[in-house]
């Protein structure tokens, strides 16, 4: 069972309150601050359960929910609300949630709706324990990274740098999505922390190879995958 969790909330200080009250509960928290980068961090299906908030700017909780499950997503989802009226409630269960819960609320009772819907997706989700793109694996487990079948050494920052490549393989990730998914910083340092570390990997990865897989998207950000 995946104990990796997603919250989707723009108002800082319930962030803040959840995030740090999974934290404590033994959970490893990433934090969206809107629907947007909520729904871009959910699309690999990674996550073990996500907590959504409904009204948010960029992009509301309910299209984000409504685009995860069109697009095959089902990793389980409670809504969180201040919408609260029997219709909410029934419109948000029956738009693909798993469990909603209204605003102000209890953290033992989000803890404990959370570790019921992990309970439940737990009895038919396989657990990915390797990450694989072309002749390129990461065993998360052993902490091991190869390619071509042969061992890559990696430091702790490029081997989580590279999970998350891996994770949006074919992706275009932005600088800014590295700093909050790889840093967790949520504003720019102004250093060139990602060019020294991206450059690090690519050579760890791509030097030697005819096929390099880790490509700078001029004035986008980078992308992991073979050229087009």
């Amino acid at each position: 069972m995946s104990h990796k969790l997603l919250v989707v909330e723009d108002d800082e200080a319930t962030a803040a309150y959840i995030v740090k009250g999974l934290t404590e509960a033994g959970f490893t928290v990433d934090h969206a601050a809107d629907g947007r980068e909520g729904f871009f961090l959910a699309s690999d299906g990674s996550y073990g359960a996500i907590i959504l908030d409904r009204m948010m700017p960029a992009m509301d909780g309910m299209s984000v929910l409504k685009a995860l499950r069109a697009a095959g997503i089902d990793t389980p989802v409670l809504i969180l609300s201040a919408l609260g009226t029997p219709e909410d409630r029934v419109e948000g269960l029956t738009s693909g949630s798993d469990d909603y819960l209204v605003k102000p609320f209890s953290f033992a009772e989000l803890l404990a709706r959370v570790q019921l819907l992990l309970r439940r997706a737990g009895a038919g989700n396989a657990v990915v324990t390797v990450l694989r793109h072309d002749d390129l694996e990461m065993d998360l487990m052993a902490r091991r990274v190869k390619r071509g079948g042969k061992a890559v050494d990696l430091q702790p920052r490029e081997f989580r740098l590279l999970e998350f490549f891996l994770r949006h393989a074919g992706q275009v990730v932005t600088r800014t999505m590295l700093l909050e998914g790889v840093w967790d910083y949520h504003f720019d340092p102004g250093t060139n922390v990602i060019d020294v570390h991206v450059s690090r990997l690519r050579r760890k990865l791509d030097d030697g190879s005819e096929r390099p897989l880790l490509h700078t998207v001029r004035g986008a950000g980078y992308r992991l995958g073979l050229a087009a």
